[in-house]
């Protein structure tokens, strides 16, 4: 008999935009799109990997566009910590529409929908087999989702960030403004950051690597990619020390 293979991570941190919550458009929930994504969640958890997820918001509101247009910036930014609440407590629900006990752990105060978040809470509902999603960003203004998602990888002790996205791995230069983008199978903090490459904003980016936290960028949407991704497959782009 065949021996399954296992899981290459056994704690990861699950980084989604909040744009990939609203499916083709990009704005919005879309009930497809968030059953999609918990699917392939599913079935990592599954393999007994522990997860931990932190979403963004930007389907609904971004902090610095509202500022642009005349949103002064911390009301913004907290306009925007509600919406990650939101797009949490959506993937909750599919999540446990599934059969799989999720809670919601936020930076800013919602206890009606949400628990507080403490880190000896979340490892406690790792251990109990729980997926655990982690909203209201940092509960600061001016910090990104990414960098909560770094700062709570780091604080659960995560193996790896594993940022989904729509696009297949990181870029010398736009792959949908340019055909001949080359692709970086892998590649290095500093030379990431030397190539100004976006991979995440400079302070998510900083505590990384500061951190040897790796990142793995990749297309949530390509079937099966983020179990392939778990198992140690060459998928997207990885970035380490």
């Amino acid at each position: 008999m065949k021996k399954t293979k296992n899981p290459k991570y056994k704690r990861v941190l699950i980084k989604l935009s909040g744009e990939v919550l609203g499916g083709d458009q990009g704005g919005g929930i879309c009930p497809e799109a968030v059953h999609g994504l918990a699917d392939q969640i599913v079935a990592i958890h599954k393999l007994g990997v522990e997860v931990l997820v932190v979403i963004g918001g930007g389907n609904i509101f971004r902090g610095l566009q509202g500022s642009q247009k005349g949103i002064e910036r911390v009301t913004g930014d907290y306009m925007g910590m509600l919406a990650t609440v939101i797009n949490s407590l959506a993937m909750q629900d599919a999540l446990e529409k599934k059969g799989v006990e999720t809670r919601v752990q936020t930076a800013i105060s919602t206890e009606a929908v949400a628990e507080p978040f403490i880190r000896r809470k979340a490892l406690r509902h790792l251990e109990l087999g729980r997926i655990v999603i982690f909203g209201g960003g940092t509960g600061n203004p001016y910090f990104s989702t990414d960098t909560a998602a770094a700062l709570r990888a780091n604080e659960a002790g995560a193996e790896v960030i594993l940022k989904a996205t729509k696009v297949d791995g990181i870029y010398d230069k736009d792959p949908m403004k340019h055909k001949g983008a080359k692709k970086y199978p892998q590649i290095q903090y500093q030379e990431a950051l030397a190539k100004r490459l976006r991979v995440m904003d400079s302070t998510a980016f900083s505590l990384c690597m500061d951190n040897e936290m790796p990142i793995i960028v990749f297309d949530i949407f390509k079937a099966n990619n983020l179990r392939k991704v778990v198992m140690g497959q060459k998928v997207g782009t990885l970035v380490t020390s």
